[in-house]
């Protein structure tokens, strides 16, 4: 089982946010968030909304990273 993002690691994503905000491709912003979204849904493994995010971040990450090619 994977550990849950510490505080620093959500804050190192919120940096690279507000640092790539005009930068239009966000595919590897997209996977991030999706990595730490399935962390967090693997630490919660009752939370369906949890899990939910998760996919359709995944999902997001996904359709960003085949448009990319």
């Amino acid at each position: 089982m994977s550990r849950k993002p510490s505080i620093a690691e959500i804050g190192a994503f919120l940096g690279h946010l507000k640092a790539t905000r005009d930068n239009d491709d966000n595919g590897p912003l997209l996977a991030e968030k999706a990595d730490l979204l399935e962390r967090i849904a693997e630490a919660n493994p009752d939370d369906r909304d949890a899990a939910q995010l998760a996919r359709e971040a995944r999902a997001a990450a996904d359709r960003a990273q085949r448009n990319r090619r």
